[in-house]
């Protein structure tokens, strides 16, 4: 019996020992098991899991590339700015969380209540916000609300140029001019942001993925503008405007020779540093968007075809029908009701005769007329590179009756902008050449390199260089002779080419030409023997002095003056000349204001003996360059070089050395 006891007792030993040992290996092999299932099979998922409950990820747009004038000059910039938001499953209490920030941020609790409420884990409660409040709310230290800094677009010259450089939104996305024209540049790509908190939630800074460090690098913008020329253009266009008690106006200044824009000023002003505090419509660009009967100033067009045709000249006589023609059942009138007999064709432009343009179109006949204006550019977008450009409004040819070409002749029924009028203009004063209007030269990026370059571009030859240097002689007896309309655009010491307008405008309602409501105009460049200043100003509805010889183009005088008194670069006393074959052939061996790229243009065994270009480059890179075209440099300032004199292509026989200046 003991025996057996005794044998019974060890076999419960055994099977206990086995039993515990299986326990203790499925034990081990269920936490083996758990640990592959945990360390590999969920590993990823687990991983999210824990970056959800400790990290946030935000995608924030770099810094905006910077806006400069073609002299270096910041006009849009971007600064690093505060923002709040908020984590609400990171919050006990919503309504008491929101009660705090309302204090803080100087917000309505129900407005920030209610987009805690609304989002599940992430919701912006305020964006850029001055620094003394992103400093309030660090240090009240509220669980789940975040600080994180953000660009925010500055302009640095308020009102100026406002209107050509557009403005940014909230989430610096370009809405406007320049901004969203080259919004591709400018704004570069997002950056991911992360955003961790330790275990008892204490928030550690954010750190940019190290990944896309430098990858989300914008450019930066030169442009053509003359930040000195668009303050002087705006201030005349202020004054002119609120001396004639208009409605507003329109000033644009151009280098004809390259298609520069130099200045493009708008009134009223528009600060895109506080563009929600203007109307819907108030950023718009009218220089580009608006179409307005040119009235006379559209007559040298009309002269510039018959010219060209040969069936006018300078010294052919027209009868103006002492003031009153009729044409089927329209009479046609003189301006101010003159009463002229016999006017030569430079008489006509001098003394701005409707019915002697309308004569003169007669020769023309309306199909070769309706050729030479296209062939201005009217009726279709001169491609400037600004958004939002109407291409005015001519009507077909085969929709004309008799009375459209004799009225289209003196500048009604027909709508054109006022960079078509400028552009159209700077034709005449460039030998008869079209250039396309530009406005940016290069996009450069964070290091001084050249991502693009944009150069002058000959569009076509509108007339013979003998038509047009033809033209101009009319043009300056305009402005030239005591008795020319256009003798208060007169700049002393100075050959101006001109040409005044005054134009009805139409009154929708009634379907007929106001006899109130007018626009007055004055189109000229200067010197006239060596056109590089062209200039369209431009007064809407003015209530005093309403014709443009005594409205506009006062402007244009003062506008003139300043030019060639208050800047030290002198007007260019031999620019290069443009000769048929290259702009039949190629269309690019052009010298952009200043020989910017010039070399570019010219013969590859040319381009040792002239000035290098060095705008555009860092430090190093411009010695290198100085250095192994053998020219002495002198350093001026840090950063990548904006400005050089001598400029690029001058010969390196004449000046050996060259001052950079450098900016940052």
């Amino acid at each position: 019996m003991g025996k057996d006891m005794e044998a019974t007792s060890q076999k419960w030993l055994k099977f206990r020992t086995a039993t515990l040992l299986a326990f203790f290996l499925l034990l081990f092999i269920a936490l083996v098991s758990r640990a592959f299932q945990l360390q590999i099979l969920s590993a990823n998922y687990l991983q999210s899991l824990a970056k959800k409950q400790h990290t946030r990820v935000l995608m924030l747009q770099p810094e905006r590339g910077i806006i400069f004038d073609r002299n270096g000059e910041k006009l849009a910039a971007s600064l690093m700015a505060a923002s709040i938001f908020g984590d609400p499953s990171k919050m006990a209490d919503l309504s008491e969380t929101s009660k705090d920030l309302a204090a803080l941020l100087h917000i309505e609790r129900k407005t920030i209540l209610k987009k805690l409420s609304s989002a599940k884990s992430f919701c912006w409660l305020a964006r850029k916000v001055p620094a003394e409040v992103a400093g309030a709310v660090e240090k009240a230290n509220i669980a789940g609300v975040y600080v994180v800094k953000e660009p925010k677009r500055f302009y640095p010259n308020g009102t100026l140029g406002g209107h050509l450089l557009g403005f940014v939104g909230m989430d610096d996305n370009g809405l406007e001019g320049l901004e969203i024209a080259f919004d591709k540049y400018l704004k570069g790509n997002p950056v991911k942001l992360t955003w961790t908190q330790d275990a008892k939630r204490k928030r550690l800074s954010p750190q940019a993925d190290a990944d896309q460090m430098g990858q989300g690098e914008s450019a930066n913008l030169i442009l053509t503008i003359d930040s000195r020329l668009q303050h002087l253009a705006e201030v005349q266009l202020q004054e002119a405007v609120r001396d004639k008690g208009a409605r507003g106006g329109v000033a644009v200044i151009m280098d004809p020779r390259t298609g520069e824009i130099l200045a493009m000023a708008n009134e009223m002003g528009f600060d895109p540093n506080n563009f929600s505090a203007y109307q819907t419509g108030a950023g718009k660009n009218r220089a580009i968007t608006d179409c307005f009967d040119p009235g006379s100033i559209f007559k040298p067009f009309t002269i510039a075809g018959a010219l060209e045709e040969g069936v006018a000249k300078e010294t052919d006589r027209i009868f103006c029908e002492n003031g009153n023609y009729r044409v089927t059942d329209r009479v046609i009138h003189e301006a101010k009701r003159h009463r002229y007999g016999y006017l030569t064709v430079r008489e006509v432009v001098k003394y701005s005769s409707n019915i002697g343009s309308t004569k003169i179109a007669e020769k023309l006949g309306k199909e070769k007329f309706y050729h030479y204006i296209t062939k201005f550019g009217f009726g279709m977008k001169t491609g400037i590179d600004l958004p939002g450009e109407s291409p005015g409004l001519l009507r077909p040819v085969e929709q004309w009756a008799k009375i459209d070409a004799a009225t289209v002749a003196f500048g009604q029924g027909i709508s054109v902008t006022p960079i078509q009028m400028v552009t159209a203009l700077s034709a005449i004063a460039n030998d008869g050449v079209l250039m396309k209007p530009f406005i940016v030269r290069a996009i450069v990026d964070k290091n001084g390199q050249i991502v693009r370059a944009y150069r002058p571009t000959v569009v076509r030859r509108v007339v013979s260089s003998q038509t047009a240097r033809r033209l101009t002689a009319m043009m300056v007896d305009v402005v030239g002779a005591p008795d020319g309309t256009g003798k208060n655009a007169r700049i002393e010491n100075m050959p101006v080419a001109g040409k005044t307008g005054t134009a009805q405008k139409f009154d929708f309602a009634r379907r007929v030409y106001s006899s109130q409501k007018v626009r007055t105009s004055f189109l000229g460049f200067f010197p006239a023997d060596n056109p590089q200043i062209a200039i369209m100003v431009m007064l809407d509805e003015p209530q005093k002095d309403r014709w443009g010889g005594v409205a506009a183009a006062p402007v244009f005088k003062k506008i003139g003056e300043q030019i060639l008194t208050c800047f030290r670069t002198p007007l260019r006393e031999n620019p290069l000349p443009l000769p048929e074959t290259e702009l039949r052939e190629t269309g690019l061996k052009l010298v952009s204001h200043e020989g910017m790229l010039r070399q570019a243009a010219l013969p590859a065994d040319d381009v040792e003996s002239v000035m290098p270009d060095f705008r555009g480059l860092t430090m190093r890179d411009a010695i290198k360059k100085a250095r192994d075209r053998g020219v002495d440099i002198k350093i001026l300032g840090s950063g990548w070089a904006v400005h050089q004199e001598p400029a690029a292509g001058t010969p390196i026989g004449d000046f050996p050395s060259c001052a950079v200046s450098f900016a940052n």
